[in-house]
């Protein structure tokens, strides 16, 4: 396989540069090297820091050869997505009608990481204001594709970020998760996604109603890189009003696999969706194998109703405050789509919000009921494998609710933790996600569960099929 050094973990870069068998700024200029020549088919970065991932990891190259590496993630290198603050670029949301004025200040994640010496190899796309999950857009020359098959969609709304890691492009990525926009694009990508419960770790701008249902995280290829992103992404930053409590030194040391001993549900079918029959036929599969590792897994009925007669207009209603911001000459600018949507939202009163506010603090409510009787929920992560790269979303042939987000909305309204993780490939050889639940807060639970998911499973990364198509792609 072509650069296979671009596919190494966390762990295994760290032993290298331990050893002087590598160094930083070899790793970061074999990435650099791959996003010229992989990424104008993937179409996945929106900007590439070539300076500023060469400084720092020159200056990484110092650390280790005194001996002295601020960490785990220590030239390491990261993309970040381009609705996150990073000082001197401008931050464009997927956006014709954002300015390109650059960000005065790196926003929390990004200072940490930096903090932590990783190496930022720049910004990666997502579609307009992250409002579907797919990745294409009006800033854009083009979809995102999926290095798995170009034909296809990584998915979104970090659809350029799973992209990235899948391609080889950076050893872990920063998404965002406000309906499923961390799960969708690691799952259609063959990826480990985690997003945390809302406020573990900090953002800033962070103002609004809207804001409580993203959660920023990792996308990685195995869980202990996610273990080692998510302790650096977690620490503190006092401009986030809506941030928990910081984490106890070591919070996420000492994991294990685990899944034996904990009472552990399976719902096939969530709010009334369930998969197609190749997603639910891998999916099952994977469940009796967890069972065979001796897990006790429940299979349940779906624990919620439906969703969109309760949180359209909160959806809508979003869309329509972000277009108020916009200047009225500007709309002809936006993605039709999104706009569309907006102007509908525009209708929302503020009644039928308060009472979508109400209904998250009553699904919140039977979550935490369902959680007294099973310490994890086990979902398919989506209905369907990556669609065809053309897909039009929210229409009558992929409608949001029914082929996007029902399994992966839900937690981003309640706020609850959840990570998906490769369990097997169609049979036109594209990934399939398992979803995984926890209660809030339970995120050291989750890691520890998908470590036992990973073993169990043994899904290769990269696994075979994205070797080949890469192979081909470079």
């Amino acid at each position: 396989m072509q650069d296979a050094d671009c596919f190494l973990t966390v762990a295994e870069l760290g032993a290298r540069y331990a050893a002087g068998t590598a160094k930083p700024s070899t790793i970061a200029s074999l990435h650099l090297e791959r996003i010229a020549r992989v990424d104008p088919v993937l179409n996945a970065m929106q900007v590439v820091d070539v300076d500023g991932a060469l400084k720092a990891a020159q200056e990484s190259d110092a650390r280790w050869a005194a001996g002295r590496p601020t960490g785990p993630l220590d030239g390491v290198t990261v993309t970040i997505k381009d609705n996150v603050d990073v000082a001197g670029f401008a931050t464009r949301h997927g956006s014709l009608t954002t300015p390109d004025t650059p960000a005065s200040a790196d926003s929390p994640v990004v200072a940490r990481l930096r903090e932590a010496g990783a190496v930022i190899l720049g910004k990666t796309r997502l579609p307009e204001f992250g409002w579907k999950g797919l990745t294409d857009g009006p800033l854009q020359n083009g979809p995102t594709r999926n290095p798995w098959n170009i034909a296809t969609s990584p998915g979104g709304s970090s659809g350029g970020a799973a992209a990235c890691v899948a391609a080889g492009i950076g050893t872990i990525a920063f998404g965002n998760d406000g309906g499923g926009s961390i799960r969708i694009p690691a799952n259609l990508c063959g990826l480990y996604g985690l997003k945390p419960t809302f406020g573990r770790v900090p953002h800033h701008p962070q103002e609004g109603m809207f804001a409580t249902l993203v959660s920023g995280g990792p996308i990685t290829r195995t869980v202990e890189d996610a273990v080692a992103t998510l302790d650096v992404m977690a620490r503190p930053d006092d401009r986030d009003w809506f941030a928990l409590p910081p984490t106890a030194p070591g919070w996420l040391t000492g994991l294990e696999p685990k899944l034996k001993g904990l009472r552990i549900a399976y719902a096939p079918v969530l709010g009334g969706f369930g998969p197609d029959e190749e997603v639910r036929a891998v999916v099952d599969a994977a469940v009796e194998r967890l069972r065979s590792y001796g897990a006790t897994i429940t299979e349940v009925a779906s624990p919620i109703g439906e969703l969109k007669g309760r949180f359209e207009v909160y959806w809508i209603g979003a869309f329509a405050r972000r277009m108020r911001l916009i200047p009225r000459e500007r709309w002809d600018d936006l993605d039709p789509t999104f706009r569309d949507l907006a102007e509908r939202g525009m209708a929302v009163t503020i009644d039928q919000l308060l009472d979508a506010e109400a209904a998250r603090a009553a699904l919140g409510r039977e979550f935490a009921a369902f959680h007294r009787d099973y310490d994890l929920l086990l979902t398919p992560t989506m209905p369907h494998v990556a669609p065809p790269v053309e897909t039009i979303y929210h229409c009558q042939a992929y409608d949001r609710w029914r082929d996007s987000v029902p399994f992966t909305l839900p937690f981003n309204l309640t706020g609850q933790p959840a990570s998906t993780a490769p369990c097997g490939l169609s049979a036109s050889g594209l990934p399939i996600g398992l979803q995984v639940v926890g209660p809030k807060y339970s995120e050291r639970l989750i890691l520890e569960a998908g470590l036992a998911i990973e073993a169990a499973l043994g899904f290769a990364q990269p696994h075979p099929v994205l070797v080949k198509a890469l192979d081909a792609l470079a």
